[in-house]
């Protein structure tokens, strides 16, 4: 399984971003994170295969959706009310097994990273 990332950039703070994720294959839950220099990679969001339960950081909750698309075989990140702390490289994950986690080690399949950056 590929995964091919897209839709970040450069936004003010109290903007929105939509990121994208395309997976060559079939996946289970899909997830996203993302990571600052220095830091670890850190949660962000989660989604089951069949879209019924959603997981979401503390941080991102409320401002956040996570969605898919499984005819499409996409995964999306609507990112609005973005805050200056939001800014890092996101990533998408893939999952070959069914149940979800806010592990990244859990994760078999990653896709490169698009950075995000919220001007104060």
């Amino acid at each position: 399984v590929q995964l091919q990332a897209s839709g970040g950039g450069l936004v003010q703070a109290g903007g929105s971003l939509r990121l994208s994720c395309a997976a060559s294959g079939r996946t289970f839950s899909m997830g996203w994170f993302r990571q600052t220099p220095g830091k670890e990679r850190e949660f962000v969001a989660a989604i089951t295969r069949n879209g019924v339960v959603k997981d979401y950081a503390d941080s991102v909750k409320g401002r956040f959706t996570i969605s898919r698309d499984n005819v499409q075989n996409t995964v999306d990140l609507q990112m609005n009310s973005l805050k200056p702390e939001d800014t890092a490289v996101y990533r998408c994950a893939a999952d070959s097994s069914p149940s979800y986690s806010r592990n990244p080690s859990s994760y078999d399949y990653w896709g490169q990273g698009t950075q995000v950056t919220v001007s104060s």
